[in-house]
């Protein structure tokens, strides 16, 4: 059997590890950090941070294209370059207006580093691995997830100094930057007589009804990741467990990562999917209608198992309705619709927060999850339309 764990798909999966590891770190305290130094208010936070994952979606179709048409290493490296450097710009920005600017500006390279690398990863991955492979990419930024919150609020609450998680995020940023650049990659024949602004080099029309139902978790998401802080201390009187609710969550994404290898490798997406869908739905109502101990450290678990199960499976999924030459297209399509998401779940968090309450906002989240898993029926009759041999 070929070697799963080659050289450079640990560099790939490493590179995976410092891009989330340096965006989680400031995650959880950029809405802190925006009212303790600019006095921002709640929805003024959520603009100026939906504008990063804004960005993000914008730049996403273009950076599949670009690494489906162009030499893919080279795009990875110019993303990864402007990424980690963008992170140096936030200890220039002293107004709220630069901080604004250079956060939604910032998340252009992101969403380009992320097709790019995701998308690096298919081509290292032996194709009799591919599967089980892409399952096991996550897992790097499941320990990301992990850890780096919980890092980052134990550093800010020893020192009450943002510019050193800052410094950090830069520093981290920069390792995944080098690592990627010692990749030995073959060289692949590049597109020709290919039609390059067609609709479908941008978004992978086949794969819509996927993305739509990625884009309705991403919302979810958006929300609980950038008000989760402040909700669970105004609301709940948790102060203190922001980081363990993450550890928690990340440790339900390892845990169905790894158990369901298995059940990914066996070609059983569909099954994968449902499952991974109803478990989050039953965590993200937990959290919400138990504002007390019990369902906030035990709704990260439901979710995380749940969004461990159905991330890989979706991914597989898109991939597999694709041909061979939109491999980045597929991806980005994936990513660019869990920005959609994010982006439109943190505005949204902000403008119901800020007008109804923060109870009312996690109630809205876990009507979202109950639409997310009541289209995936529409989802699986379009996947199973591509692939009749998943029935």
């Amino acid at each position: 059997m070929d070697k799963l764990w080659n050289a450079e798909y640990l560099k790939v999966m490493l590179t995976n590890f410092t891009l989330s590891f340096a965006f989680y770190l400031l995650a959880p305290l950029l809405p802190l950090f925006l009212s303790e130094r600019f006095g921002a208010g709640k929805d003024t936070i959520g603009l100026v941070l939906s504008g990063y994952a804004i960005t993000a979606l914008l730049i996403r179709p273009f950076s599949g294209y670009l690494a489906d048409s162009f030499p893919r290493k080279k795009v990875l490296l110019v993303s990864l370059f402007l990424y980690f450097m963008c992170f140096g710009l936030y200890l220039l920005a002293g107004t709220l207006l630069m901080f604004a600017i250079v956060r939604t500006l910032h998340g252009g390279p992101f969403g380009a580093s992320t097709v790019a690398n995701s998308t690096m990863a298919i081509d290292v991955l032996p194709s009799s691995r591919r599967t089980e492979g892409i399952g096991f990419y996550g897992i790097s930024n499941n320990i990301a997830t992990a850890i780096a919150p919980s890092i980052g609020l134990w550093v800010y609450q020893a020192t009450g100094n943002f510019e050193i998680l800052f410094w950090i995020a830069f520093l981290v940023a920069g390792i995944g930057f080098c690592a990627d650049a010692t990749i030995k990659v073959k060289d692949r024949q590049l597109i020709k007589n290919k039609k390059a602004l067609s609709w479908d080099r941008f978004f992978l029309l086949k794969g819509w009804s996927i993305g739509v139902n990625i884009a309705l978790f991403g919302i979810c998401y958006g929300v609980l990741s950038n008000f989760l802080a402040i909700y669970s201390q105004e609301e709940m009187g948790i102060s203190g467990g922001t980081g363990v609710f993450f550890l928690l969550l990340a440790i339900g994404l390892i845990l169905a990562r790894v158990t369901g290898v298995k059940s990914l490798r066996a070609g059983r997406l569909l099954s994968n999917s449902f499952q991974g869908i109803i478990f989050s739905t039953i965590g993200y109502v937990l959290f919400v209608a138990c504002p007390n101990e019990v369902g906030y450290y035990g709704a990260p678990l439901l979710i995380g198992w749940g969004n461990g199960h159905f991330w890989p499976a979706f991914q597989n999924m898109i991939i597999n309705v694709a041909n061979k030459d939109e491999r980045g297209t597929a991806n980005s399509t994936l990513l660019t619709s869990w920005d959609l998401g994010l982006g439109v779940g943190i505005m949204m968090g902000g403008v119901l927060a800020e007008n109804i309450g923060y109870s009312f906002a996690f109630w809205a989240v876990a009507a979202v999850h109950l639409v997310g898993l009541a289209f995936f029926l529409r989802t699986r009759r379009d996947y199973l339309r591509h692939n009749p041999s998943e029935s």
